[in-house]
This record gives C-alpha cells, sequence and structure tokens, in this order.
C-alpha cells in the first residue's frame, strides 16, 4: 500500500511563544530604563464560562510578558451607560495602553457603539472603523488579532503568497474580510467565500493556501482540499464525546485534510495562540508609541 503523507503543522504555540518571548524583551529594555510598564484593560460583561477562561489565559499571557492587566467585571445586567463610562474612564487613563473588549457582549448592549467608543490608538483588538480603514487603505496601524497571527504565522513558516489563490471562507469584519485585505496586500489572489457561494467545493479545491472562519465543525472535508494546499482552521468547537469527555474541533475536519494538505494548523494550538500574542504586540506597540519610545 501507497505511504499516506501527513501535512506538516503549522506550529501556533512554538510561533506565539516566539513573538511572546520578543514582546518581553522590549518590555524590560524599556522598564530597566524606569518607564512603567505597558497596561491592558480587559472589560468583561456577564457571566459567559468560554469568555472567562479567555480573559483568565490574556490575563496570565500579559503576566508572562510584563504587561499590567486590569480587569473590569461587570455583571451581565450591567447598562450600555455603565459600559460606556468605563470605555471613557479607560480612554483617558495614562496608565491603559490597550483596551479589550471581551466578546461576545449580552444581546441588549450595543456591541458597535461600545467598539467605537475606545480611542483607536488604544484598540488592542484592531476593530475600531478607524484601525480597518487603516488597514483598508494600507496603512500602518493596529490590525485585528486573528487575522494578523494568521500573517505572521504563514510568514513564520515560509508560505509563499505572491501569486498564490487563496480562498478565505467567512467574511465577518473580525477574520474574513481583514485576512482577505492582508493577504492581498501580500499580492494573493483572493476569493471571499460564504452561506451563499455557489459550488464552494469547487472554489475551495481551487486553493493554494485556505483559510476557514465559517463557524461550523467540520465543514470543510478532506476532499475539498487541493493536494499540497496550506490550511489555516480557525474554528473551535467544544462538543460532548465519549464518556462525556469534551472534544475539540475546528471548522476543517482535520483527520482528513492532513492526509491532504501540504502544511495544517491544529486546533487546539493553532491558531487560538497567535490571536493572544498579536493583542499584546498591539498592547507593546500602543504602548511605545503613547511613551515616544523606540
Amino acid at each position: 500500500m501507497p505511504e499516506t503523507k501527513t501535512a506538516e503543522i503549522l506550529d501556533g504555540k512554538a510561533c506565539a511563544a516566539e513573538t511572546r518571548g520578543g514582546l518581553k524583551e522590549r518590555v524590560s529594555a524599556h522598564t530597566e530604563k524606569g518607564n512603567r510598564a505597558p497596561g491592558l484593560a480587559v472589560v468583561l460583561v456577564g457571566d459567559d464560562s468560554a469568555s472567562e477562561l479567555y480573559v483568565k489565559n490574556k490575563i496570565t499571557a500579559c503576566k508572562n510578558v510584563g504587561i499590567e492587566s486590569f480587569l473590569h467585571k461587570y455583571p451581565a445586567d450591567a447598562t450600555q451607560e455603565e459600559v460606556m463610562k468605563c470605555i471613557k474612564i479607560l480612554n483617558d487613563s495614562d496608565t491603559v495602553d490597550g483596551i479589550l473588549v471581551q466578546l461576545p457582549l449580552p444581546k441588549h448592549l450595543s456591541e458597535s457603539e461600545i467598539l467605537e467608543a475606545m480611542r483607536p490608538d488604544k484598540d488592542a483588538d484592531g476593530l475600531h472603523p478607524y484601525n480597518l480603514g487603516l488597514l483598508l487603505t494600507g496603512k500602518p496601524g493596529l490590525r485585528p488579532c486573528t487575522p494578523a497571527g494568521v500573517m505572521t504565522l504563514l510568514d513564520k513558516y515560509g508560505v509563499k503568497l505572491e501569486g498564490a489563490n487563496a480562498v478565505v471562507i467567512g467574511r465577518s469584519n473580525l477574520v474574513g474580510k481583514p485576512v482577505a485585505l492582508m493577504l492581498m496586500q501580500k499580492n494573493a489572489t483572493v476569493t471571499i467565500c460564504h452561506s451563499r457561494t455557489k459550488d464552494l467545493k469547487e472554489v475551495v479545491r481551487n486553493a493554494d493556501v485556505l483559510v476557514v472562519a465559517i463557524g461550523k465543525s467540520k465543514f470543510v472535508q478532506g476532499d475539498w482540499i487541493k493536494p499540497g494546499a496550506v490550511v489555516i482552521d480557525v474554528g473551535i468547537h467544544y462538543t460532548k464525546g465519549d464518556n462525556e469527555k469534551s472534544v475539540i474541533t475546528g471548522d476543517v475536519d482535520y483527520a482528513a485534510a492532513s492526509s491532504v494538505a501540504r502544511m495544517i494548523t491544529p486546533v487546539p494550538g493553532g491558531v487560538g495562540p497567535m490571536t493572544v500574542a498579536q493583542l499584546l504586540a498591539n498592547t507593546v506597540c500602543s504602548y511605545e508609541k503613547r511613551l515616544g519610545l523606540n
């Protein structure tokens, strides 16, 4: 029988650890000269267990790099006025360089109004319309964390993007649209797919680089993948498996895809760690810019 090839793993954990190491050195160099530490404020509304876990991991990552974190936690019934008042205080704070509003917010709150209330230069998630506009026009600015993490990972592993056919499944402002723009800036030819795309499987089969951020477990099957393609799986899903143990899956059928693709991100351990690393990077960049540091 012919030997089954397995795709090379795009190790987000290792790449994120390298990014954090560089950030830690930068922060140490500044604080050793008498400058204050960078500060990241996290606004958490409600008691969603997944959000609380994400925030806990982000705060731990901050500590490891030398960033001070400030958690502002509100109950699920917090009013729009309470959260907006918090954002204003953080905007005016001299010790806060980055602000992160943990999403999703409770449905009675206006996510867009709260995100737009942040100062763009403190927008640690890179989701303020001003920063998205800078991305659209190709100007420097804070970038959305997950797309920026994806691009760092592709660069780390030497994935050639110039002239490549790149397919993005998902058109959200959080991932799909910004990662498509970033791929175009690297001279890839980009196709954005979504729920209304006709012959989706055939479109995906033409992808040299495939980014999947559609939010459906194992949506992309192995026979959709072009042999030798690079597959980036942004999704993460928690389901109950045998013996009630939690099973973690992505938007791609990993087992099937890894026998066809040349490179692939695991879930977990792929895009997730890179997202957190970029959050830290955005905070440090804001800090250096605000204090006029190199």
